[in-house]
């Protein structure tokens, strides 16, 4: 160590009974720069380093009264001495001797006879090393401030955050419930003029446009509102144990009339499909999108595939569709929010389906991916963790009958309703049930 003439010489504690080991240190020291402050004992050793804390001491072992290694063993057991290195010097050049000095809380150990040059050499190496140790120490501490001011100020904006999340939701359930009041009204209008017409080719397909165009208004309503769910509240709710062949079959009654009214076969629902964590109804919602998704790009006459592709410690289940293809600069984007209005040729209006399930899989860990086949068509790739099994019936073919069912997923709609799609109601944390119509959260009602 260099001793720079700006900065206090250190201040050395030389604590040795023999006067003439005093007098030889205390001028070598004193004439390398050190300011050497000498005593005699061990109980004015202590009284000095408590008055006037060194920045290192030079501890001899035996002396009356108090040895060195008591001396040690009090400093190091004073908050405001403890780390003050202190090097023995002494005449025992017994191993155990520097063991005992070591245990007591030295840092070094120099046997007499000692030669000077490496008596200054160990102090200042010693120096040195305490010098670091408190910057280290100072370093430490600036920076467990500044992680907890940053603390701080992230948990202020996660709760900014969270309020204005909130206050987003607030305002367009309330935007949902204000454009279903009106178009409750005119949807029912709309059905009474189509039923007092005279039911003629004309007539049918004014009414399946409507029917359409009504399906999918509300549709987008529905996934919009959902989007907003799928956030911070969502991810705080309690999640459980779902069976994803079950939740799988109630998408799948509830893509069905989609899927017919297009012409497109549902291949069965893989058995044994594995338990995943969740909350069953986002999860329902998310299957479904992505199965009326791949209904989309499926060709009249072909059969959505539904395979089942794990892997270790997930599972993964892949919709297959024949029929068209994305455009190569939509399917980097293809689940990108912004960008579900780009057209796509031959294929219907996707609406918020892609990014609502991605959303929706991304939530509770898993991923979602998205490819062209060739023959023409997609594949949709979903992958969920794995969660252990509780008690979870998984059917193997149809779904068993639920409680509160109307009708099968499969029998045509309501004459009041026609063209509605049937669909698996699953309320978060509850079990799934069916009712007409597109799958609703609780508390929301169809027109």
């Amino acid at each position: 160590m260099t001793t720079d003439s700006s900065l206090p010489a250190p201040n050395v504690l030389l604590v040795d009974d023999s006067a003439a080991n005093l007098e030889l240190l205390v001028g070598v020291l004193q004439n390398r720069g050190f300011r050497i402050r000498p005593v005699a004992s061990g109980e004015r050793a202590l009284q000095a380093a408590r008055s006037e804390p060194p920045d290192l001491v030079l501890l001899d072992v035996n002396m009356p009264d108090m040895d060195g290694y008591e001396v040690c063993r009090r400093l190091k057991a004073d908050a405001t001495l403890q780390a003050v290195p202190v090097i023995f010097i002494s005449a025992m050049d017994a191993v155990i001797d520097k063991v005992k000095a070591f245990s007591a809380g030295g840092v070094d150990y120099i046997a007499k006879p000692f030669l000077l040059a490496e008596v200054e050499s160990r102090v200042r190496t010693h120096l040195e090393l305490a010098r670091l140790r408190q910057e280290l120490a100072r370093d430490n501490t600036r920076l467990e401030e500044l992680v907890a001011h940053r603390t701080r100020e992230l948990a202020k904006a996660h709760a900014r955050l969270a309020i204005l999340d909130q206050a987003k939701s607030d305002f367009l359930s309330l935007v949902s419930h204000e454009v279903r009041t009106p178009l409750s009204g005119v949807c029912r209008v709309a059905e009474l003029l189509l039923l007092t017409h005279d039911q003629d080719p004309a007539t049918a397909s004014y009414s399946a446009l409507y029917q359409t165009s009504r399906r999918t208004l509300l549709t987008l309503i529905d996934d919009a509102l959902l989007l907003t769910q799928v956030g911070v509240g969502a991810a705080a709710g309690a999640l459980s144990a779902c069976g994803l062949g079950e939740m799988l079959h109630c998408a799948r009654a509830a893509a069905s009339a989609l899927a017919a009214s297009r012409r497109v076969q549902l291949a069965p629902v893989p058995a044994n499909l594995g338990v995943v964590q969740g909350v069953p109804y986002y999860l329902v919602r998310a299957l479904q999108s992505l199965l009326e998704t791949a209904i989309k790009f499926a060709r009249a006459g072909t059969t959505v595939r539904l395979v089942q592709a794990d892997s270790p410690g997930a599972i993964g289940l892949r919709f297959e569709a024949d029929g068209r293809t994305i455009p190569p600069d939509i399917l980097p984007r293809f689940f990108h929010l912004l960008d579900q209005s780009q057209p796509m040729t031959g294929v219907d209006d996707l609406g918020l389906a892609p990014a609502l399930a991605e959303r929706v899989v991304s939530l509770y860990g898993g991923a979602v991916t998205v490819e062209n086949l060739a023959p023409p068509g997609i594949r949709l790739a979903m992958r969920l963790q794995s969660a252990e099994p509780k008690v979870v019936a998984e059917p193997e073919s149809e779904p068993p009958p639920l409680a509160g069912r109307e009708r099968s997923a499969r029998e045509p709609s309501t004459a009041g309703n026609p063209g509605a799609r049937p669909s698996h109601h699953v309320a978060p944390g509850g079990l799934p049930t069916e009712r007409a119509g597109r799958a609703e959260a609780p508390g929301r009602s169809l027109i």
